[in-house]
């Protein structure tokens, strides 16, 4: 036995002094140099920094993109457990920018039936017919105002995207495909929203360009399409490409994408298709005639521009997209430069209300369908952005979250820990789809029904009856301001039952607003 040790021991010391001679040897790095087998330690503190800091440093709310208690909820929520917590708040609540959803002294009636929804299965649908005002043959209203947002067959792995589709199935919520094509993980018995980017993947010719009647032949034989968007920009890098490396373009996602496999997929910076507004609109149009389906835009907010233009020309002809898809600089599900994650791109609320408001101007709003994104993907964002003028809000990362993603950051490397954003078979093997299909159809369950209840609470009886009075945030020392105050206009209000119209305000909104002017 002592023998054995003396062995283990000896090679230990030998492996030291092998590495220290490469370390002392070696120039490309002065640390390891420096101080051989020693320098090694700081590279792997490094490597698991992230966790670290998760587990044992950051505290409730410190971290970014999602700090412990959003993710505590989400797989609370997820795994059907107690998504309450206790002993009251211990966020900032005169921070700037907080908000403070105003309730009602008199609650709605069905507020009785709001609460801990357990097992009980929520339904929320859009208030609107998307594609109807504009004549399409297949109008489509979304059985529910939470969908999944655009993450590729690519990005994510099979299992990921089979129990993403799976979930949404369960939970009766449409699975937007991003830009990655329709492949057969997508065919899981959910309704899909087929995005189309740059590479037209899955509407493409053998050169990249695209294929009007590709599209036509996808559509035909995939009926759970329903909705088709057109990718111009992402929150996470708008303005920029990407490629797939050859070895992620396995069998699956070469016939998924209609591109050689093991070869590089590129999606271009730009479209081939179309060039300006009137050419967009054309391209939109040709679509939905081909499909019959509505079509919509997806779209970061940068410079104005394009959208007064896009909206004059609407308002002109009546043509145009039949929703639109605004993407918040803190979405982030894409990997991409540092500079284009932190800095291009307007954040949500911002990019969102500066469109808005150009549409609100002409009196366009009512004939489009407005869909959030950008970590949206919790009960009091949502209301936010549905009291600034979303009918609909798209979840990423929260819904990856839902299905076992821990934040490890790992996304853009292919070694995802929890199989979620990568391809590898051993690391994909951990993610059940069956399970965790559960999960995220349990998630949106929670979300919805908490949503229903603050609704409730505030005298509405569909979120869509928010508005900018009913939401305050800290605009400085013991200040609170209205959305309505701080973005300056109000949004056109769903009224149950008068889709696809709205009236512009509701009487109890009426009585709201005039007492909050008589005090001002």
């Amino acid at each position: 036995m002592f023998e054995h040790w003396i062995l283990w021991l000896g090679g230990a010391v030998a492996l030291i002094l092998a590495i220290a001679t490469y370390d002392v040897l070696q120039s490309k790095n002065s640390i390891l140099h420096n101080f051989p087998v020693l320098g090694h330690l700081r590279f792997i503190l490094i490597e698991i920094g992230p966790e670290i800091r998760q587990y044992l440093v950051a505290s409730n709310r410190e971290e970014q993109p999602f700090n412990r208690l959003e993710r505590e909820w989400i797989y609370h929520s997820a795994d059907r457990k107690n998504n309450y917590f206790g002993f009251g708040t211990d966020d900032q609540l005169y921070g700037i920018g907080y908000p403070i959803i105003k309730h009602s002294v008199f609650s709605h009636p069905n507020a009785a039936k709001t609460g801990n929804t357990g097992k009980a299965q929520v339904q929320v649908p859009s208030a609107k017919v998307i594609g109807k005002s504009h004549g399409r043959r297949k109008p489509y209203q979304p059985t529910s105002i939470i969908n999944i947002s655009a993450m590729s067959f690519g990005a994510l792995g099979r299992n990921a995207t089979r129990a993403l589709n799976l979930g949404a199935a369960k939970a009766s919520c449409f699975h937007n495909t991003g830009e990655g094509g329709v492949g057969k993980h997508h065919r899981n018995g959910a309704d899909l929203c087929w995005q189309i980017g740059t590479g037209y993947f899955g509407a493409n010719k053998e050169d990249g360009s695209f294929d009007i009647e590709r599209l036509r032949s996808t559509v035909e034989s995939t009926p759970e399409i329903k909705l088709i968007e057109i990718k111009l920009s992402q929150g996470a890098k708008p303005g920029k490409g990407g490629v797939l490396p050859a070895a992620k373009v396995t069998a699956e996602i070469s016939e998924a994408r209609g591109v050689p496999e093991g070869k590089d997929c590129i999606s271009p910076s730009t479209h081939s298709a179309f060039s300006d507004v009137d050419s967009l609109i054309e391209f939109i149009e040709n679509i939905a005639e081909a499909s019959g389906l509505p079509v919509g835009i997806k779209s970061a907010i940068g410079q104005r521009d394009f959208w007064i233009e896009l909206a004059e020309k609407m308002k002109a002809t009546g043509k145009g997209p039949d929703f639109i898809t605004i993407d918040g600089g803190e979405g982030g599900t894409g990997a991409a430069p540092l500079t284009f994650a932190d800095h291009v791109s307007l954040p949500y609320k911002l990019g969102f209300t500066r469109v808005y408001r150009i549409f609100n101007d002409l009196d366009l709003v009512d004939d489009i369908t407005w869909i959030g994104a950008g970590k949206l993907g919790f009960p009091d964002r949502a209301i936010v952005a549905i009291a600034l003028g979303a009918d609909m809000i798209n979840v990423a990362r929260e819904a990856m979250l839902s299905i076992g993603c821990i934040q490890a950051q790992k996304c853009h490397t292919g070694f995802c820990p929890t199989g979620v954003a990568t391809h590898s078979s051993w690391l994909e093997k951990g993610l059940d789809p069956e399970i965790n299909a559960g999960r995220f159809a349990a998630y949106i369950n929670a979300f919805l029904g908490e949503l229903m209840g603050v609704t409730h609470a505030s005298g509405y009886s569909h979120p869509g009856e928010f508005t900018p009075y009913d939401i305050e945030v800290g605009a400085g020392p013991n200040t609170f301001k209205p959305l309505r105050e701080i973005f300056g206009y109000d949004k056109k209000q769903y009224a149950p039952g008068q889709t696809p119209k709205y009236k512009a305000e509701s009487e109890h909104s009426k009585r709201k607003r005039a007492l909050a002017e008589a005090k001002a």
